[in-house]
């Protein structure tokens, strides 16, 4: 496309239509430059060594053997951290690299820098380190140190005509974006330091990285390099830190890049869950009370286990007026890996569970699916279990009667071995294949909550550029995947009216744009990029855009936007207005299962979302499709498999993701209720969909089963295998 024709394309592209994304050639064609890419003569290269252990005492490290070897520059240890030896994003409690013990497997230990990459990491597995190993505490139920308990109660009666119980449990699930972890730190004149790196949070980042490397944050800089993927595991630091130390420490740039098996014990995953439900109702479906217990697997160190508990907590029997409750979620320290932010963190494990309950209560009282859950629905006017009234749009009765109403797939064709579980393998002809039909209900806070100050930051320049009006954008925001980028130069072209825009490289010139996660970029900085457009267009003083600048030469104004005040949630009670906003999404799933091999087929999904306002339906689409990719991922294939807190499976030959080949066509519903208190009135939509979609699918293949199956990820033997005294038998029960 020529550059006249982009012109003219992107004046029809603002807010409601899909903008063309300027990063999409290049990604396609190959040629967009993630961090990895990242290069500059004269730089180093940095490894990591890692604990072999989840639990040990470090006795001595030797360093000697690796600075034997030919183009090693540097080993550095705890000892050479030049500041603060600790750092987290809600608690310093992570070592930089590991002091006197290691907590988990893969905990960096200590850090080399070559001229090449494989001579550093051949210096790191030299080092010496004498380890006094103990016993490990894995499982979550032994563990005694807390990060933080979060009932919530409401009412006293507790008993009803009808009762179900269940206990599920949630794997511990990895974020599996495909840009493993990369940066090139480069020392500066002034003493400080340039990194470029791949990251959710910028200005985080940099408030971490100061104080261990004993500067002033004016002296840390931070530039965006391609992201590819995030899904919270971006939140924490990775390499940042130790590229930084090594750069400082050699006066010349060091890049680090992360292969696929260190990135899976470079950062943080999705909790695992254990979770005991109780759900009482009236005989004609009514809930009455729901108890729960819900257990999360923080692993070594805090992340932002504290706020996901805090949203499995509030959020923890889902979108259903409750009048009686009693729910507490823990999130407890143990020796297996890190868990932090992951795409709807702590909704994700409390959705399944209720979700499954609802199935159970359904089937208790006779009823529907559907019925259930449209006889118990939340509606504008309604609270949740904290309190906190349900002020805009919530229809969640009509998304489901829209979601059932919806055609169901057709049958399979006869021959085509393509539609079948096992696919063309020939495992089957579909003698014992059977089909069954699921729903899913979730509902997820947006933004961040329990007062945190959420807020970010945007400045706006208009200019004239060639006698053209041209419009410069510039946040902090992380382009991860989502179209960031691409709705930014949607809102200043509508506000506006200047269709040439461009959306400047981010980085920590500017204010903080908080993290690219909570669903919340799309709500604060679009609104901070609108507000810093309403400004400048105030000072267009009612001229034409060209007029106005031609008078005045270019205006710039830089504006901070924060969504309404939240509170955080009572100790005792849980009570209080802990979110800004809620969003939901119900999704339906068709599955044809092979109930010999085990093996599942989902035959199609469908989706209805309500997102306020849509801004670029493309990109939209692509938020559902990809969050309902991560929850089928999540029902059926993808697990750490982590053993006496070792992990078994750190590659993606044995950490299995859904491909093109097992996600299957969606319909899709969008439906548009304005959120008075939003930016255009829109809801974030980015995670809603993993919520629902996880217990969708395992809805149908208990449908087609008969099983009880209340484990994610479902395993081929946990269906298959007819022994009900197997090690399957647990998730059959």
């Amino acid at each position: 496309m020529t550059d006249t024709a982009d012109t003219a394309y992107t004046t029809l592209s603002g807010v409601g239509e899909s903008a063309r994304r300027p990063d999409a050639t290049l990604k396609v064609t190959g040629e967009f430059a993630y961090a990895s890419d990242l290069w500059i003569d004269g730089m180093a290269w940095g490894a990591t060594l890692r604990s072999p252990h989840p639990s040990a005492w470090i006795r001595s490290i030797d360093a000697g053997p690796a600075l034997k070897i030919a183009g090693v520059h540097a080993v550095l240890t705890h000892e050479d951290v030049p500041g603060e030896k600790f750092y987290g994003l809600d608690l310093k409690d992570q070592p930089v690299l590991a002091v006197d013990q290691v907590r988990y497997q893969g905990e960096p230990v200590a850090l080399v820098a070559a001229d090449h990459p494989e001579t550093a990491r051949r210096a790191a597995a030299a080092i010496v380190v004498e380890y006094e190993v103990r016993e490990p505490v894995n499982d979550p139920r032994r563990a005694t140190e807390i990060v933080r308990r979060q009932p919530v109660r409401v009412g006293d009666t507790f008993e009803a005509e009808v009762v179900v119980t269940g206990e599920y449990e949630v794997g511990m699930q990895d974020q599996a974006f495909l840009g493993p972890e990369a940066g090139l730190a480069v020392p500066a004149e002034d003493g400080g330091v340039d990194l470029f790196v791949a990251t959710q949070w910028l200005h985080v980042d940099r408030d971490q990285l100061a104080p261990c490397l004993g500067l002033p944050p004016e002296k840390v800089r931070l530039t965006l390099s391609g992201v590819g993927g995030a899904f919270g595991a971006r939140e924490d630091l990775s390499m940042q830190v130790h590229a930084c130390m090594l750069a400082l420490r050699l006066g010349r740039p060091v890049k680090m890049s992360y292969g696929r098996e260190e990135s899976f014990f470079g950062h943080v995953h999705r909790h695992p869950a254990r979770m005991r439900y109780e759900h009482g109702a009236t005989r004609d479906g009514r809930l009455v009370y729901v108890k729960a217990d819900i257990l999360l697997d923080g692993g070594a160190y805090c992340s932002s286990s504290p706020a996901v508990v805090g949203n499995a907590a509030s959020l923890g029997v889902g979108p259903y007026e409750v009048p009686n409750v009693d729910v507490v979620a823990t999130g407890v320290y143990t020796n297996n890996p890190p868990c932090g932010a992951m795409r709807g963190f702590g909704a994700v494990q409390a959705c399944y569970a209720y979700e499954s309950q609802m199935d159970r209560l359904a089937e208790a009282c006779g009823l529907s699916p559907v019925e259930i859950r449209v006889r118990n629905a939340v509606t504008q006017g309604s609270r949740l279990i904290t309190g906190q009234l349900i002020d805009s749009p919530a229809p969640l009765a009509d998304m489901l009667r829209d979601l059932e109403a919806m055609p169901l797939p057709g049958g399979r064709q006869e021959g085509d071995l393509r539609a079948l579980p096992g696919g063309v393998s020939q495992t089957t002809h579909g003698e014992s294949v059977r089909r069954g039909v699921g729903y899913g209900v979730g509902i997820k806070n947006i933004c961040f909550s329990e007062g945190f100050d959420d807020y970010s930051t945007a400045r706006v320049r208009a200019e004239l550029v060639n006698g053209e009006p041209h419009v410069t954008v510039h946040t902090a925001a992380a382009e991860v995947g989502q179209g960031l980028v691409t709705v930014q130069a949607q809102i200043a072209r509508t506000e506006l009216g200047i269709p040439d825009v461009t959306v400047a490289t981010a980085d920590t010139s500017v204010g903080s744009a908080g993290s690219s996660s909570a669903s919340r970029q799309s709500y604060v900085t679009g609104g901070a990029v609108r507000a810093a457009c309403e400004a400048v267009r105030a000072r267009f003083g009612g001229l034409p855009a060209r007029e106005a600048l031609e008078r005045y030469g270019p205006i710039e104004e830089t504006r901070e936007y924060r969504h309404r005040p939240t509170y955080p949630m009572d100790p005792v009670t849980g009570q209080g207005d802990s979110h800004t906003q809620l969003a939901l999404c119900v999704h339906r799933a068709v599955v044809d299962v092979d109930v010999e091999l085990g093996l599942v087929k989902v035959v199609e999904l469908a989706a209805v979302q309500d997102v306020g306002r849509v801004l670029n339906p493309q990109a939209l689409e692509g938020q559902i499709h990809g969050g309902s990719a991560q929850g089928l991922g999540l029902a059926l294939m993808e697990e750490i498999q982590v053993r006496d807190g070792a992990v078994a499976n750190p590659s993606f030959t044995d950490y299995l993701i859904p491909t093109i080949l097992d996600m299957p066509p969606m319909q899709l519903k969008i439906l548009e209720n304005p959120d008075p208190a939003a930016p255009y009135g829109l809801r974030g939509a980015g995670e809603p969909p993993t919520l629902s979609s996880t217990p969708a699918v395992a809805a149908a293949v208990r449908a087609a089963t008969g099983l009880r199956l209340t484990r994610v990820p479902i395993r081929p033997e946990d269906i298959a295998l007819s022994d009900e005294k197997g090690p399957d038998a647990k998730n059959r029960a």
